[in-house]
């Protein structure tokens, strides 16, 4: 029964991880009030996931879209996807090993830390008056993934399948 909930944490997660990456996550306005002239804006920016990896590149900081790529994207689906394999290669003795290394890189997951860290941001700029952030869709779909894989992944259960083979 357990397994079967993962399953369907695992496809949920999947789900939401695409909107996640390609939708508008957090838009910021610089601006500022200027004598004579009133509000004067100087800066605006909205981003999804996907977009900033690219601008990352465009802008020769391949480094950071590189570490962005890997924990937020590439990292999240190799997770998803051995996951699925755990739940249905119940006949393989890499199982149990996969099944941990899987366990052991969620608790280190860079995708948690980067929803932290623009919630973070979302909150620091709330501080300045001149600096308006608004968090968008993408955001809650990604915060719905790192929650929901989390889940599936501590859900699943193969001790009793590895014990009925002995």
């Amino acid at each position: 029964m357990r397994n079967n909930i993962a399953f369907v944490l695992i496809i949920i997660s999947l789900i939401c991880l695409f909107p996640g990456l390609t939708w508008d996550l957090l838009t910021i306005e610089v601006g500022t009030t200027l004598p004579l002239i009133g509000e004067v804006n100087l800066y605006t920016a909205t981003r999804s996931i996907m977009t900033t990896i690219k601008e990352l590149y465009a802008n020769d900081n391949a480094i950071v879209g590189f570490l962005i790529l890997l924990f937020s994207v590439l990292i999240p689906i190799f997770k998803a996807v051995s996951l699925l394999v755990v739940l249905f290669a119940k006949n393989w003795n890499g199982r149990k090993k996969l099944h941990q290394f899987i366990n052991l890189i969620s608790k280190w997951s860079m995708a948690d830390v980067f929803v932290v860290g623009v919630f973070l941001a979302f909150l620091a700029t709330k501080s300045n008056k001149d600096i308006h952030a608004e968090i968008h869709e993408g955001f809650y779909y990604f915060l719905a993934y790192c929650i929901i894989s989390i889940l599936a992944g501590q859900l699943i259960q193969i001790e009793d399948d590895i014990s009925d083979k002995t």
